[in-house]
């Protein structure tokens, strides 16, 4: 969208993913002015990332069809960085700064990766799983490389079967999860058909794969490249020769934006209602920020969010029942995949936690708290501003993050002057969400 397009709206979806397409759709279905803003150069979040195979998810297909029919304007390549005053937020793109008006605001800014150190984690070829299969999609020659998935969660069978397909050789898929939490978890897709269909359709594309439970990689080797790891299965010590290690603890939600307004955050989630409205009026929520649950629980949120911001709530009632039910799988992927004690065992003393500053765990086993951390060691003032390290260190150290301040991304010198920034609202941390 160029920049004669609207900067006025009734309702504004920061995030362009599965929460955020349905929010918009939803808001616009009402007859009011919808702004969906996001920062990728296309929509559909990292879960429906366009490939160059035409495996595109065929509820992608579907929503990306009701968003073009509706009356939204989307502007993509633009990033939230900041709040100039209240219903007023700031956009950095290639044209540089807009301000972004709003009445009503539905935050749907998704999740990222989490990554927890290990020895040697810092050396070339070892990636995030998703950040793996990003490089790919973007071009990245993967046909006949050795690649090591390893971590916990579905979506290191998802990348696992995305590689393969595109002739990357899978010697093990290492899941952290016990077989008893995997079995468990199979049983709780009994309730969506539609999830079994996508398991067995992942079993088929990954025949002849091993995948192992109660496995984790330990550290990694190599001179100027990753060259074999070892792991820890079943207790047993293996090492394998690998040319790329993808590797992802899970994902961890991108609440900055909500924080940055003063929406209440607890156990590392934004606080919604039952309208996904956030302690502060006016702000709702969907998808991943409010619970990491999946693209079906991400899509009826967003839906919920849109109505209700748009005034609809008898009709976003009505989808109540249907997200019962998703939550329910939510319930069973966060009991199935949660990371074990001896994870946060792995670091050695020179294990570097913050890679923006080259902070190892030894330094920060002196300190208490993240703040004195971060005033001690600069952990977390880098250009990720803690997105990677500080999840990490609350891993392993219990620690919990201070209160964000804008920018809440990098930006250039000029945008931050041109936008002024207003005394920042305090987040409210505890209760129930």
């Amino acid at each position: 969208m160029d920049s004669s397009a609207p900067s006025g709206f009734d309702v504004l979806v920061v995030g362009g993913g599965p929460a955020g397409m349905a929010a918009a759709v939803r808001a616009a279905d009402c007859g009011v002015r919808v702004g969906l803003v996001d920062d990728n150069f296309a929509l559909g979040g990292q879960i429906w990332r366009d490939d160059s195979d035409g495996g595109l998810s065929s509820e992608f297909s579907r929503w990306r069809e009701l968003l073009s029919m509706a009356q939204v304007t989307t502007l993509c390549a633009k990033r939230i960085f900041d709040l100039c005053e209240k219903g007023v937020l700031s956009a950095e793109g290639s044209d540089g700064v807009r301000e972004l008006r709003y009445e009503n605001l539905v935050i749907a800014t998704g999740a990222r990766e989490r990554f927890l150190p290990f020895p040697g984690w810092t050396l070339p070829n070892v990636m995030g799983a998703g950040g793996l299969q990003a490089m790919v999609k973007a071009g990245l020659p993967i046909c006949g490389k050795r690649v090591v998935v390893a971590g916990t969660g579905p979506l290191l069978l998802a990348v696992a079967a995305y590689l393969r397909r595109h002739g990357a050789e899978i010697p093990i898929i290492c899941e952290q999860a016990s077989w008893s939490s995997l079995v468990q978890f199979s049983l709780a897709l009994f309730s969506q058909p539609a999830k079994i269909v996508q398991a067995w359709q992942l079993k088929s594309q990954l025949s002849g794969v091993r995948l192992a439970a109660n496995s984790w990689v330990t550290a990694v080797y190599g001179r100027d490249v990753l060259e074999s790891l070892t792991i820890s299965c079943s207790g047993q010590s293996q090492t394998i020769p690998c040319d790329y290690l993808a590797c992802g603890f899970h994902l961890v939600a991108n609440t900055e934006l909500a924080v940055l307004l003063g929406c209440g955050i607890d156990a590392g989630f934004v606080q919604v209602d039952e309208f996904q409205q956030t302690t502060v009026p006016q702000v709702f929520c969907a998808g991943e920020p409010t619970g990491i649950g999946g693209v079906e629980l991400s899509i009826v949120e967003g839906q919920i969010a849109g109505l209700a911001a748009a005034g609809r709530t008898s009709e976003a009632r009505k989808l109540f029942g249907k997200r019962r039910r998703a939550e329910r799988f939510a319930g069973a992927l966060d009991r199935a995949f949660r990371l074990r004690p001896e994870l946060a065992r792995l670091p050695s003393a020179e294990t570097i936690v913050c890679r923006c500053e080259d902070v190892t765990y030894s330094r920060l086993q002196r300190h208490t708290s993240w703040r004195a951390a971060k005033l001690q060691t600069r952990c977390g003032m880098g250009p990720c501003q803690g997105r990677i390290c500080g999840p990490a260190t609350e891993f392993l150290f219990r620690w919990r993050t201070d209160s964000v301040r804008p920018p809440i991304f990098p930006v250039r010198v000029e945008s931050l002057a041109a936008s002024p920034s207003p005394e920042e609202p305090q987040a409210v941390t505890g209760g129930a969400r």
